[in-house]
């Protein structure tokens, strides 16, 4: 699926994810600096029931949080310059411990992202407008439910 969205119905979009997923859900975001990937990411968060202020974790590589209705594992890989280097930051252990894991710049770590995932890709299209892709791979139930999600409505 591929729309061109505002930033207020990607926050929809975000949302309404946030409320379908399930436990060790993993959600590659692709796209370069400003089109959107941490905006997403805060929306996300807030609607699972994040408390915290969600912080790019550019330098951490991850930050957690524990605080809403499931774990949330927000990965920034941006700086890694080889995909397998993303296990020696804890990966691993995030992705089946019944949480969520966000991860921003995930093209970086494509050979290493799991047979299941939902992939968003932010393009920019307009000062306040980006095309937005979302694809869903090995799961042909989430791929449905996902392909349920009304864009931007």
């Amino acid at each position: 699926m591929k729309k061109i969205l505002t930033f207020n119905e990607i926050n929809i979009v975000a949302k309404k994810l946030a409320n379908l997923v399930k436990e060790n859900t993993v959600i590659a975001l692709i796209g370069d600096l400003g089109t959107g990937k941490t905006t997403f990411v805060k929306t996300f968060a807030k609607e699972l029931g994040v408390l915290e202020t969600l912080k790019s974790p550019t330098f951490n590589y991850y930050l957690e949080y524990k605080s809403g209705r499931l774990p949330l594992y927000h990965f920034d890989v941006y700086r890694l310059t080889d995909a397998e280097e993303v296990y020696e930051i804890g990966y691993e252990d995030c992705l089946n411990c019944g949480g969520i894991t966000l991860i921003e710049w995930a093209d970086i770590i494509e050979s290493e992202l799991p047979k299941e995932y939902i992939e968003i890709k932010f393009n920019y299209y307009a000062e306040e407008e980006r095309e937005i892709e979302i694809n869903v791979y090995g799961n042909k139930e989430l791929e449905k439910e996902v392909g349920n999600v009304n864009f931007g409505n």
